[in-house]
């Protein structure tokens, strides 16, 4: 049996929806009903359910996107760093392996080959370089926080998708938002995610960090012309002139583009679709609400 925290969340429900469709005993643990953010409260009842695993995918993100966690910082670093240590302490309490969803919002560009970053490289859009966004300087804390437990499995997602209308679904909002800024980043297919993270734990793989992207990496315009190309629209897709523009016109706090490398989950037996194929089916599969 597994325990899920931040069950009601875009992450959290693509475990949900992949634990059913794999008939895994669960139990999406509700803050109303048992206050997981206490670490006496989460330890007894792993001592009563046992479960054999637990997954922490509660965190704080920010609506509609990383600006809103600027005005709400004490809600935000309590979601992103302070909860992930008080779970940690319950689970080592109680002997309890888990898997804790981080990001890779903590880098920014790429290696100084090209290459994406690897789980082995040190973060550099955190609160240490003093360049980041709040949101992504509590999400490099929370991953310090955990630095001194073995139990666990840290899981980096970068912008999520899948073929589902949703308003944090990165292919949704590319046809939503009135203009774009061009980068280039590694993304998630969040049902891809939920599985190769969860299969981790399954497959009894070595616990750490992974990142857990497509393989590949893909620019803004790349994508908008995948969309057009699927005909779901027919938007004339504007652009940002430069970065300085769009943090001008259309932003509160830096974003991070970067590239990853997925290279370690391959290496552990654990294969994601490549980006392009992944973001194609998305858009042939895509289920308006």
């Amino acid at each position: 049996m597994i325990y899920l925290l931040g069950g009601s969340g875009y992450i959290g429900q693509a475990y949900q929806k992949l634990l059913q469709q794999r008939q895994i005993e669960y139990k999406s643990l509700s803050r109303a009903e048992i206050d997981y953010t206490q670490v006496d409260v989460l330890k007894q009842a792993l001592q009563i359910d046992k479960p054999d695993f637990l997954i922490n995918a509660a965190g704080y993100t920010g609506k509609p996107n990383v600006d809103a966690c600027e005005s709400d910082k004490a809600n935000c670093l309590f979601g992103n760093a302070v909860l992930p240590g008080k779970v940690a302490e319950a689970c080592e309490a109680t002997d309890t392996p888990w898997g804790h969803v981080s990001s890779g919002c903590i880098f920014t560009g790429s290696r100084p080959d090209g290459s994406g970053f690897t789980e082995e490289d040190t973060p550099n859009f955190t609160f240490r370089q003093n360049n980041c966004s709040f949101y992504s300087g509590t999400k490099a804390l929370g991953e310090e926080v955990l630095a001194p437990f073995n139990n666990i499995y840290i899981w980096r997602v970068r912008i999520p998708f899948n073929h589902c209308d949703h308003p944090r679904n990165y292919l949704k909002k590319l046809m939503s938002y009135e203009n774009l800024l061009q980068a280039t980043n590694s993304i998630s297919q969040l049902d891809e995610f939920a599985a190769a993270s969860l299969d981790c734990w399954l497959n009894k793989i070595p616990f750490g960090i992974y990142n857990v992207t497509n393989p590949g990496a893909v620019t803004t315009k790349e994508v908008t012309k995948l969309i057009l190309a699927s005909g779901l629209s027919d938007k004339a897709f504007k652009f940002f002139k430069d970065e300085s523009e769009f943090m001008q016109k259309a932003a509160i706090t830096p974003r991070s583009n970067c590239t990853l490398s997925s290279a370690k989950l391959q290496r552990a037996g654990i294969t994601l679709t490549p980006i392009q194929e992944a973001i194609e089916r998305a858009l042939d599969n895509w289920a308006s609400k």
